[in-house]
């Protein structure tokens, strides 16, 4: 009998991939709903299922999240199942009616993209132009509204030396703010991917402004695919790393029902759809996400063999191994092997 060893405590939740954006780094290739998304009933459903799973923890994403026309019912659905919620938008349908529903929702925040310092950069990236100020607007709604907001940026060659115009405009406003890196997989080019010394500078950049600024004028962090275990610097990310979780205490779904441990990953890595077994059957199956929950330090590749770090490490980010190194396991972009490397 297999006993139950994960929770998925955080999910997140691809709930559309409609957007009204055309960003040139979107893993998802969003535009476009996918063919026969869930509906409200069977969205229900899987909310049901993820509170007798545990979850403690849902977000809300796209696409564009507020572009599902039942968005509000599902999102207070989840909240009547004493769930927290946030979401992550790109800023556009972000109003004052989105704003008043979001305050009877009280979710545990809203994130919003900015990413690029100037509107030029931004719009460039979003390739919708005007979108930069209207992202400040949203920005400046939420807050006054009370809502805690943060701001993502998604970092790549064309908009990494903005970062100090981006911290100019975050301080002092009680916005926290998540720097995470581009990495090859949906409609971004390889091409425009940080070197691995710009990499390191912008952890560079995460360590000096937490030492400048206190936490109150501007909370700042990496996200899971910016470390891990610097000999100079201390730990840049939310919590120190500990290895993927994908499969282990975080859950991807994508609107069609389809779900991955996390929904970076390729879809290769599809565990199976709630259409075909029900969402705690693919959890508990000892089957799924193998690539994590049996790991074992032989599966370690290239230089994360003989890394001190790899039983708990387990070569970093797992989308950022296999779409830049091409094996699991294996993420070149680390902080570590960089400075071994200078």
């Amino acid at each position: 009998m297999f006993k139950k060893r994960w929770t998925p405590i955080s999910v997140v939740w691809e709930s559309t991939l409609e957007c009204n954006m055309n960003c040139i780094h979107c893993g998802a290739s969003a535009g476009y709903k996918r063919r026969d998304e869930l509906s409200t009933v069977e969205a229900k459903k899987v909310i049901d299922d993820l509170k007798k799973l545990g979850t403690k923890l849902v977000t809300l994403m796209g696409g564009e999240p507020f572009l599902r026309s039942d968005w509000f019912t599902l999102s207070q659905y989840i909240r009547n199942q004493n769930m927290n919620l946030t979401f992550m938008s790109n800023g556009l349908l972000i109003d004052k009616e989105v704003v008043s529903k979001l305050c009877t929702l009280q979710p545990y925040a809203v994130a919003v993209s900015i990413d690029g310092g100037t509107p030029e950069t931004h719009d460039k990236i979003r390739q919708v132009p005007g979108s930069f100020n209207q992202c400040l607007q949203a920005i400046q709604l939420l807050r006054n509204a009370g809502i805690q907001t943060s701001v993502v940026t998604t970092v790549h060659k064309q908009n990494f030396k903005e970062l100090p115009l981006i911290r100019d405009f975050l301080l002092d406003r009680e916005i926290a703010w998540q720097i995470q890196m581009c990495t090859p997989v949906g409609r971004f080019p390889r091409k425009l991917m940080l070197s691995k010394k710009e990499f390191y500078a912008i952890a560079l950049f995460i360590a000096s402004t937490r030492k400048k600024y206190s936490r109150k004028q501007l909370p700042i962090m990496g996200a899971h695919n910016f470390g891990y275990h610097s000999q100079y610097m201390p730990n840049i990310m939310l919590f120190p790393w500990i290895g993927c979780q994908a499969g282990i205490s975080t859950l991807g779904i994508q609107s069609d029902g389809e779900i991955q441990g996390c929904l970076s990953l390729p879809d290769t890595y599809v565990e199976g759809n709630v259409r075909e077994r029900n969402i705690i059957d693919i959890w508990n199956d000892p089957n799924s996400f193998s690539y994590n929950r049996n790991f074992n330090v032989k599966d370690m590749k290239g230089d994360c063999v003989n890394c001190k770090y790899k039983n708990s490490c387990k070569g970093g980010c797992l989308t950022a191994a296999v779409s830049i190194s091409g094996e699991e396991h294996n993420n070149p972009y680390c902080l570590r092997l960089i400075e071994n490397e200078i």
